[in-house]
């Protein structure tokens, strides 16, 4: 009972990283989202590097060939999708960002089956179609003629941008599990990817801005992404996964885009719109069909 109440938290947590980085971003903040990419790294980075080494009873040494793999992660996982999270946030509200994101199970299940033969059923295909369909739903707030008018906007190709990262950096994962482990993973591309940060944030401002952040907005959040966002809700989602195996933990990703809503309505005063609900429930029962097993009844 333990494990699915850090998983539901889990979900919890990352749902807020929404809403703080849409508060480091709004009314033209300070914080430039290199500088707070790189400060939720720096945040997280040591406490995962202890959790590493107590779990794992030493740092991994890693061959040229993981050093590789590792650098993509970090590359995909951390540098770009977090750069562009929250970018994409200075523009796009929480609630219809964290229901394009939520699509990325079903994009990395369909690309499963494409990269590694996993079986794909029509059931699946059909959860794919409709996940998609609502994210489109919610990017243009009902009125799909609006893709072939207006198109989308900066903000929504900047998360439709993280999509695509996390897809990438969740099959790399995927492909790569067997030879390290999900935390050594984790930490590794975390570690690496606040490196890589660390030149586009000092060149953007870092030192700078950083004595203006503001105690209750700018420090609260970066430390919010970074202790619940990325170290907790890490850590939890791979004791998830060890514990009641990936396919049970994987549905609790499903109550991101739920909370998220509710989030942005008690904290931000945004308004949940009609199209949105209905966007939000295409997604989730398309992720749903996604990950449902198929019951046979026996003979």
């Amino acid at each position: 009972m333990l494990i699915y109440i850090k998983l539901i938290l889990t979900a919890l947590f990352w749902a807020g990283t929404f809403i703080a980085g849409r508060t480091l971003g709004r009314e033209n903040g300070v914080v430039s989202p290199f500088s707070a990419a790189f400060l939720r790294f720096v945040v997280a980075a040591a406490p995962l590097v202890f959790l590493t080494w107590r779990k794992e009873k030493r740092l991994q040494p890693l061959r040229y060939s993981d050093i590789v793999v590792v650098l993509l992660l970090a590359l995909t996982g951390v540098f770009l999708y977090h750069f562009l999270f929250l970018k994409g946030l200075q523009k796009v509200q929480p609630s219809r960002a964290s229901i394009i994101i939520a699509t990325s199970p079903v994009f990395i299940t369909f690309f499963s089956a494409v990269f590694f033969k996993e079986k794909l059923t029509v059931l699946k295909f059909a959860g794919i179609a409709l996940s998609v369909f609502g994210a489109v739903f919610v990017i243009t707030e009902g009125k799909l003629s609006m893709i072939f008018n207006k198109g989308f906007g900066k903000g929504e190709l900047c998360i439709a941008g993280c999509l695509i990262c996390w897809v990438i950096y969740s099959l790399l994962g995927k492909a790569y599990i067997e030879k390290l482990s999900g935390l050594v993973i984790v930490c590794y591309s975390v570690v690496l990817g606040m490196i890589m940060l660390f030149i586009p944030a000092a060149f953007g401002g870092l030192f700078r801005e950083i004595s203006t952040y503001t105690l209750t907005k700018d420090w609260t959040s970066i430390l919010y992404l970074g202790i619940f966002g990325t170290v907790v809700g890490y850590v939890w989602y791979y004791d998830g996964l060890e514990q009641v195996g990936p396919v049970r933990t994987a549905q609790f990703i499903n109550l991101i885009p739920i909370f998220t809503v509710l989030l942005s309505s008690l904290i931000l005063k945004e308004r949940i719109t009609i199209s949105l609900l209905a966007g939000t429930v295409l997604v989730l029962s398309g992720v749903y069909l996604t990950n449902k097993r198929p019951n046979y009844k026996r003979a």
